[in-house]
């Protein structure tokens, strides 16, 4: 069964910088797309950052352009988020997410918290 464990979240002042990551297991992680989603309070979903299978092809939102960076060590099975500059609007829970044989997993989360 396919696991997700998010971890890395926490509080930080505004400019200052998380780095979020994600053990996968229960699936072939380096045969997969990854990305991570976040949640602010009273908000949808959105996609922030996508990174292909062998990390050739990395495709971010406009708000994390040029702040965070997604990666990912196949050899660890993990996802990563280095995010820097952050602002209070990124305060959120972030998601890692992979979509394999059409569904749709999630992790449960860690929540970023961005405030002085």
């Amino acid at each position: 069964q396919v696991q997700l464990v998010e971890s890395g979240g926490g509080l930080v002042q505004p400019g200052g910088s998380l780095r979020l990551s994600c053990a996968a297991s229960g699936f072939t992680f380096s045969s997969y797309a990854m990305s991570w989603y976040r949640q602010a309070p009273g908000k949808e979903r959105e996609l922030v950052a996508s990174i292909s299978s062998n990390s050739g092809v990395t495709t971010y939102d406009d708000s994390a352009k040029g702040r965070f960076t997604i990666s990912r060590d196949n050899a660890k099975n993990t996802l990563y988020l280095q995010m820097n500059s952050l602002k209070p609007e990124d305060t959120a829970v972030y998601y890692c997410y992979v979509r394999k044989f059409g569904i749709n997993y999630w992790g449960k989360g860690t929540l970023v918290t961005v405030s002085s």
